[in-house]
């Protein structure tokens, strides 16, 4: 055997011991860093233990009294005989007027044509004048109709009852809810339109 065979390297081998050396080094690597967050879990842990022992061994601490409350004024309304603040005043006024009158609708009548639109959407458009007989008034209902009236006639969805005409208004009583189970009159008026509406 030769000097030479034995010193020289195998080449095989030498890359054999690499690898196992680096495995080992990434082993005791992984192990020094594992046991390094042990130790510091546990010192934090420790820490913890301790402080609420600390905090355990303080003495309590006496607990404030309630507050006391004052006891609140009482308050009287008296408004009761006061306008609504729900109800336009003019609406108001005339509730108050009509409430000591008991008035229901008669709804044993036929209902008159006019009667089918809301007052709002008539409109006066003229008179009629006969000398012999009682004054006529026009009204151009929503679809464009012209209905010829006179007192007595009913017009509008609250039962108004026509209960005077003049050359440029008509005049309506109608029966509205009171909002207590019962109802009342109401004034209402019908004014001549401008011939532009």
């Amino acid at each position: 055997m030769n000097l030479k065979q034995v010193f020289v390297p195998n080449k095989e081998l030498h890359s054999n011991r690499l690898q196992y050396l680096g495995r080992l080094k990434i082993v005791v690597g992984l192990t020094l860093i594992g046991s390094s967050l042990l130790v510091g879990c546990s010192s934090r842990v420790d820490s913890a233990v301790a402080e609420m022992k600390k905090i355990h061994d303080e003495p309590t601490l006496p607990i404030p009294p309630a507050p006391v409350f004052l006891p609140v004024p009482t308050f009287t309304y008296a408004a009761q005989g006061l306008r609504s603040p729900f109800l336009p005043s003019s609406l108001a006024e005339e509730l108050k007027v009509m409430a000591g009158k008991h008035v229901m609708p008669d709804l044993s009548r036929p209902p008159q044509f006019l009667e089918q639109f809301p007052i709002e959407s008539l409109h006066m458009r003229g008179t009629l004048h006969d000398p012999k007989g009682p004054l006529f008034a026009l009204i151009e209902d929503p679809n464009g109709g012209v209905m010829r009236v006179q007192v007595g006639n009913y017009i509008g969805k609250n039962y108004g009852r026509i209960i005077g005409i003049t050359p440029t208004q008509i005049n309506v009583v109608e029966v509205v809810p009171d909002g207590k189970d019962g109802f009342v009159e109401r004034p209402r008026s019908l004014v001549m339109a401008d011939s532009g509406t």
